[in-house]
This record gives structure tokens, C-alpha cells and sequence, in this order.
């Protein structure tokens, strides 16, 4: 059984213990000798690793070993560039899950996915009192309903855990709704529509399995990814139900605006009032996310490791 988790490891730790294998990869080094490039998991986190010097007689031992397997590795916690990495000297593959307990290695969010389903579908239903807006949630709710009960909100960084992408609708939710408490020119239909669509092609851009574990991106995926699948799912939900084209076509810019910014995936920014704060709504929820992560492993009055997707930022934990 699992003693130790990725957050608790400290620089110098001298550890065997057992990780999911998040992606490992056969690799040559400078010096011509062959090394593993490993990223392992839990349920706190990921952390990367190296085997250095691989021999030919290893090969076969880390050959059995695939991404999404259970493996128990020898490290030393070793820190390079200022983030904690593992330094194995063994692995080898789990022999049985008598030996493991899954749940200690997948990342889920923090409420049952149907308590979570069950909040979204009666707020679209109590809400939305446009009778097409209304529908059209609806429609994307009750039609996608067992993905959305594990689907991830990504394949790493925000909302990359189990029912990931409901915990993510949810809090934009709750937010949106006080949004409009304060800001009474926004239309709460437009937006709260909005923000039940806006990441719905993230069930069709990303392969995962039931435990929320993204194995690879989908062919359309790769080409087009959610923002334009979002849109072009739109247009045809939109058809079907009958949806004007004034809000069709506002909608369809939420979906391609929610980014802001063209390197990030979005050919336009924001043109009124509900697509601005959908923006913000995503923004916020996936910043906040990523530092409740970063300080989860962080000790009180410390900083804590860089965080890539906030610019490289180390978050101060207060001590009260």
C-alpha cells in the first residue's frame, strides 16, 4: 500500500514507495548513454523523474511498463531548477492491484460528480427562463451526461482530475450567479448559458478514460480543438432547437472569445458584456485551482515551488 504522496516529499528523501506512471520515455543523453524520462503521479499531485545510465539488461523490465500503470520505484527527491525531482534507482511494475489501491493514485474532485450534475441541471432549469437557452443546456446536460461524470477539465494543470470539468462548471456557476447580482445589466440567461457551454468540446478534444486520466488528444482534437468543435457544435444544437441567429451567433462568439487572447486559441476577444465576464469567470477558476494545488504543498510561512501556468510564480502560504 501507498505510505508517501508526491506533496509530503522533501528534498533528500530517500524513498520506495508506489506511483502511477503519468508518461515515461526512452531517452539518449549527451554522453550517447540511455536514460528514463518519467512523470509519476498520485492523488497530490505530479512530480518529474529520471533513471539514469539504463542498461540493455534493464530493457526488458521497463518495457512491460506503460503510461497509466502502477509502478513502486527507489528515489532520491533531488531538486533541479528550483522544482523537486525523483532520482531512480529501481522500478519496477506493480505486480497486482491486490497491492494498490487505485484511489491513491488518481486525482478526483473534492465533490461526488452526481451531486455535482444534479447542482448544474437545476440551475440551467431554474435559472435560464429563456425557453431556447433554457433547451439548449438542457440538451448538452442530459446528451453528455455520463462523460461529464469523469471527464477531466484538462490533461494537466487545471481541473486535470476526475469529473474535473463539472467541479470547473459548478464554481464558474456560483460565481456567475453573484455576478449578476452586482452587475444587473448582464443578461444571467446569456451567461449562464455561457458558461455551461463554453468547454463542452472538451468531451470530444481529449481521450480519457473513467478514472479522468487523459491517454491523448482525439484526431479532431488535434486539429481543431474545443474552441472551433465548440462552435461548430453550437451551430448544429442551435438548428436543431430552433435557436435565433442573434443568439446562436452570440453564444458561438462566448465559446471563441472565452480565451481572450489569439495565442492562446481565440480569434476574438470579447465583444459584450457576458463574453467579458465568461472570460473572467474561466480565469479566475483556473488560477485559484492552480494555487490551491501549489499551497496544498506548501508548509505555512513558506513559499511555494514555481507555478508554470502562473508565470513561473512561487505562492506564499500564510501562517494563520
Amino acid at each position: 500500500m501507498k505510505e508517501i504522496y508526491i506533496r509530503d516529499l522533501k528534498t533528500g528523501d530517500e524513498i520506495t514507495d508506489f506511483f502511477m506512471i503519468k508518461n515515461l520515455q526512452l531517452k539518449f543523453g549527451s554522453n550517447k548513454k540511455q536514460y528514463l524520462d518519467l512523470l509519476l503521479g498520485d492523488c497530490t499531485g505530479e512530480i518529474s523523474g529520471k533513471k539514469w545510465d539504463v542498461t540493455d539488461a534493464e530493457l526488458e523490465v521497463l518495457e512491460a511498463i506503460e503510461r497509466n500503470d502502477i509502478a513502486k520505484i527507489k528515489a532520491q527527491v533531488t531538486e533541479w531548477n528550483g522544482l523537486r525531482q525523483l532520482k531512480v534507482m529501481k522500478i519496477r511494475k506493480a505486480v497486482s492491484q491486490d497491492e494498490t489501491d487505485i484511489r491513491d493514485f488518481i486525482k478526483a474532485a473534492p465533490e461526488e460528480p452526481e451531486e455535482m450534475y444534479k447542482f448544474i441541471k437545476d440551475i440551467a432549469a431554474g435559472s435560464i427562463k429563456d425557453t431556447k437557452l433554457r433547451a439548449i443546456t438542457e440538451k448538452f446536460l442530459r446528451d453528455e451526461k455520463d462523460k461529464l461524470l469523469y471527464y477531466p477539465a484538462a490533461s494537466k494543470n487545471h481541473h486535470a482530475e476526475m469529473a474535473g470539468l463539472l467541479w470547473h462548471i459548478k464554481r464558474m456557476l456560483m460565481m456567475a450567479e453573484r455576478y449578476c447580482e452586482v452587475y444587473t445589466n448582464l443578461s444571467r440567461d446569456l451567461l449562464i448559458t455561457g458558461v455551461i457551454l463554453h468547454d463542452m468540446e472538451k468531451l470530444t478534444e481529449m481521450i480519457s478514460d473513467e478514472n479522468g486520466i487523459v491517454s491523448d488528444y482525439s484526431f479532431e482534437g488535434l486539429l481543431l480543438g474545443h474552441i472551433v468543435s465548440g462552435v461548430k457544435k453550437i451551430d448544429k444544437m442551435a438548428a436543431e432547437i430552433g435557436l435565433s441567429e442573434e443568439k446562436t451567433i452570440m453564444l458561438e462568439h462566448m465559446i471563441l472569445s472565452h480565451h481572450y487572447e489569439p495565442e492562446y486559441g481565440s480569434p476574438k476577444r470579447p465583444l459584450f458584456p457576458e463574453a467579458e465576464v465568461l472570460h473572467y469567470l474561466d480565469i479566475v477558476d483556473a488560477s485559484i485551482y492552480d494555487m490551491e494545488e501549489a499551497l496544498d504543498a506548501t508548509d505555512k510561512g513558506e513559499f511555494s515551488e514555481k507555478v508554470w501556468t502562473l508565470d513561473n510564480r512561487r505562492l506564499y502560504k500564510k501562517e494563520w
